[in-house]
């Protein structure tokens, strides 16, 4: 038989979703000397902060959960716990998350919508009716409110009994985000900032288990951001609360180990590993710049969520499989927690149903696909290596920019990084529209079936409920001792003083989420962008 020859030759420039060129093989030749990884559980934690990652116990398993009442959401936490569920996650709604009671007149139309609403810490005794505090690790995705839930979560504790130096969990409290790409901001930039310290302050001292900060790169993500600019602005933003700490006085040993950070998880499996990978050694060494001696708060611990923005409601089945990729790359990339969507989150809040199979995703992930094995897998892989190396250094590319600039909080406040994701999304959009980019049953492969899918939908009516609720709490504590302790807070809020200890003080009274914030409001006044 004659022999034959064949020859590929590329049709385009192949890259990234951040626009790195992929080469069509990858050598030895390719990757730069490894030895300074080390091994993982060593600096610069490359390859995992722990020495045996998963073979020693596996990420927590959390859902992300809140909707309608808080009677409705503690329903859905017992639902996930008896499936196995090893962490609770916490969706607030919109007023909630803004510093609005349910019966403020902003608050119409969205009570319970995009999470849980709670006025009150008796709205947290009921979120939590028989679940433990001390057993439980709890993340709280909140932000300009962040200082008043904690306070809340910490006032249950303590009435369960709790031992407060023992509970464990997380609040998001990243605002920089919010101003850059989220929009759920009432302070101006410093005095949030001032808040942010304050709980890392209080939290050292008094409940030294708490994660005080989780800085997150998800929502700059699902803004629009691609992976690269993801890692580097979250980065930039850590830069900035840590250098806010330093100059409270607090020492990056000690409140750095408390730092966590939150990451997206999309479709180019093997650039989000990269990234994963590389966020994990950037900020090695960015702690380390800033003083930290401690491995431990040199060490990049991370929560990964699958892409919301990658969901669609066409196919809604074929989400199932969007989101195994994703989590199977935030578990090759080393993460500590892990939330999968439902399939069904393009439409509505995820019915019981479609929670329950994004849970069982994760569990098959874990107990059946055996990446969890050994560490780091990927490790070694020409391509994987060389496109940590890559993202590695385009994200420094946009730190040094940013820190010319004089830091985070300028660089927000100058519009760049919304600029920068704005460009971004722009750009992806086009090529979805054009076919460059391939999006199955949007773009491609699309099918006319009419699909009516079950959808979880929060009645407008539960706006009645809360608004009851309210008015009972305040027919039943003492108003004039709840007033005299908000205007304690605003004397502190006005000299200096951590407003912590204030705020817990004043929620076990039972003052009201809205009445802290109109304090803040007070004296910090709101910021417009």
């Amino acid at each position: 038989m004659p022999e034959h020859t064949y020859i590929y030759m590329s049709q385009k420039k192949v890259t990234t979703d951040s626009g790195i060129e992929i080469k069509e093989v990858y050598t030895s030749s390719s990757t730069s000397d490894r030895n300074e990884d080390g091994l993982p559980g060593e600096f610069p934690y490359t390859r995992g902060i722990q020495s045996d990652m998963y073979r020693g116990k596996l990420w927590t398993m959390r859902q992300y959960a809140g909707f309608s009442t808080a009677e409705e959401s503690n329903k859905r936490y017992k639902y996930l716990l008896a499936n196995g569920t090893t962490g609770l996650s916490v969706a607030f709604d919109l007023p909630t998350q803004i510093g609005y009671d349910s019966d403020h007149a902003m608050s119409e139309g969205e009570v319970g919508k995009v999470g849980v609403a709670i006025d009150t810490l008796r709205d947290i005794e009921i979120l939590f009716d028989g679940i433990t505090l001390q057993d439980i690790s709890t993340s709280m995705t909140i932000n300009s409110t962040a200082s008043t839930l904690l306070a809340f979560y910490i006032a249950l504790a303590k009435k369960q009994g709790a031992d407060i130096k023992k509970i464990s969990g997380t609040i998001q409290n990243d605002i920089l985000k919010e101003y850059a790409a989220r929009g759920t901001y009432i302070y101006p930039p410093k005095q949030s900032m001032r808040l942010i310290t304050d709980i890392f302050e209080y939290c050292s001292n008094e409940v030294p288990k708490w994660n005080t900060i989780s800085i997150s790169g998800y929502h700059i993500r699902e803004a629009g951001s691609t992976a690269v600019q993801e890692i580097a602005f979250t980065l930039s933003n850590a830069k900035a609360y840590a250098k806010a700490a330093i100059e409270k006085g607090l020492d990056i040993n000690v409140f750095g180990q408390r730092l966590s950070f939150f990451f997206n998880a999309h479709n180019n499996l093997f650039e989000e590993v990269a990234k994963f990978r590389a966020a994990r050694r950037m900020w090695a060494k960015m702690s380390k710049e800033l003083g930290a001696t401690n491995p431990k708060a040199q060490m990049l611990r991370f929560h990964t969520q699958t892409g919301g923005c990658t969901l669609l409601a066409q196919q809604a089945d074929n989400n199932i499989a969007r989101v195994t990729l994703q989590g199977l790359a935030a578990v090759l990339g080393g993460t500590q927690s892990l939330h999968t969507n439902g399939f069904d989150e393009a439409m509505s809040l995820p019915t019981e149903n479609a929670a329950r199979i994004a849970l069982r995703t994760q569990q098959i992930i874990g107990y059946e696909s055996g990446v969890v094995d050994t560490v780091d897998p990927l490790a070694g892989s020409f391509f994987v290596e060389q496109l940590t190396d890559e993202v590695e250094a385009a994200a420094w590319k946009y730190i040094e920019h940013i820190d010319s600039m004089g830091g985070a909080v300028n660089a927000i406040e100058q519009g760049y990084m919304q600029k920068e994701i704005g460009a971004s999304s722009y750009q992806y959009q086009k090529e979805i529209e054009n076919g460059e980019k391939v999006i199955v049953g949007l773009n491609k492969f699309t099918s006319n079936e009419q699909v009516n899918p079950t959808l979880l939908k929060v009645d407008d009516s539960i706006r009645k409920v809360q608004m009851d609720k309210i008015s009972q709490v305040k027919s039943d504590r003492d108003n004039n001792k709840v007033n005299l302790i908000l205007s304690k807070l605003e004397q502190d809020a006005k000299d200096g003083t951590n407003v912590m200890p204030r705020i817990i003080e004043a929620v076990e009274d039972y003052a009201t989420l809205g009445e802290v914030a109109d304090v803040f409001r007070k004296v910090f006044g709101e910021y417009k962008s």
